[in-house]
């Protein structure tokens, strides 16, 4: 029997390259009946973007390797392994990569369901209007939910959100061995998230599947959905989206219950 909501794994999506220096892969879209796009992203050493901005969405991006700058509203910031930024629509903005490792950048691109939806176009940065904001992981305290509403994840984080002038909620989740972000959905949005590394058990809907370093998962609204991590040593580490709520509680978070050990044998082929 085939899955209700597939994942996507990056090593099967083709890249492509819009020009020198540059490598994207479109990993969920509207093909898979999303309202938002994610996009690995990866920039090779000494390459720099043209100005430019988005007219047709926000972005939410989250640096997954190398070293770089950003450029928006006559501002730099240095961008690294465990920064992010949100770029309002209409802000321009340039990407330079460092000299060393390539520049790794997983984005998110809100409401636009398929690339010609960002409406990218050339654009000047200066110093007014709409920016770019910049944050890193670690300058962003681990939020306190609740166990008895299912949450039992180690480390859980809102980089952006409506508490930064975010429509959209970008999380990341470190699950050590043995967690679970127990059953639940969310009534009022969309949800996309990606393993960065490690191995779990996810639910979704009738679905149980492995899930995997480089698999994306795209979650429709009201989908009864949980994640548990298998391995007896290592954590996952996910990053992901609330697409159109600022908050968790505007997700219209429903708690659904346990795990359980028959959740946990089954495997959905």
């Amino acid at each position: 029997m085939g899955l209700q909501h597939p994942l996507i794994s990056l090593d099967k999506v083709s890249a492509m390259s819009p020009g020198p220096g540059i490598s994207v892969r479109v990993a969920i879209s509207g093909n898979e009946g999303s309202s938002t796009m994610a996009v690995h992203q990866t920039f090779d050493a000494g390459f720099e973007s043209p100005v430019m901005s988005y007219a047709g969405c926000d972005e939410i991006a989250f640096y997954m390797g190398g070293e770089g700058e950003l450029i928006s509203g006559g501002e730099t910031h240095a961008v690294r392994e465990g920064a992010c930024h949100f770029l309002p629509k209409g802000a321009a903005f340039q990407i330079k990569a460092g000299s060393g490792a390539p520049l790794e950048m997983l984005s998110f691109y809100l409401g636009a369901a398929n690339p010609a939806d960002t409406q990218p176009a050339m654009a000047e940065n200066g110093a007014g209007g709409a920016r770019a904001t910049v944050l890193h992981l670690d300058d962003v305290d681990p939020a306190n939910m609740d166990q008895k509403d299912g949450w039992f994840i180690t480390d859980f984080r809102l980089p952006f959100g409506s508490h930064n002038g975010c429509e959209s909620t970008l999380f990341r989740a470190r699950f050590f061995p043995g967690a679970v972000h127990k059953k639940h959905r969310h009534e009022n949005c969309e949800e996309i998230y990606h393993i960065i590394s490690g191995h779990g058990l996810a639910g979704a809907g009738d679905d149980r599947v492995e899930v995997r370093s480089g698999d994306f998962h795209y979650i429709p609204a009201g989908t009864e959905h949980w994640l548990h991590n298998l391995s007896d040593s290592d954590p996952i580490e996910v990053i992901g989206v609330y697409i159109g709520a600022g908050s968790v509680p505007e997700t219209g978070y429903v708690y659904m219950g346990d795990v359980t050990e028959a959740d946990l044998a089954e495997r959905t082929a």
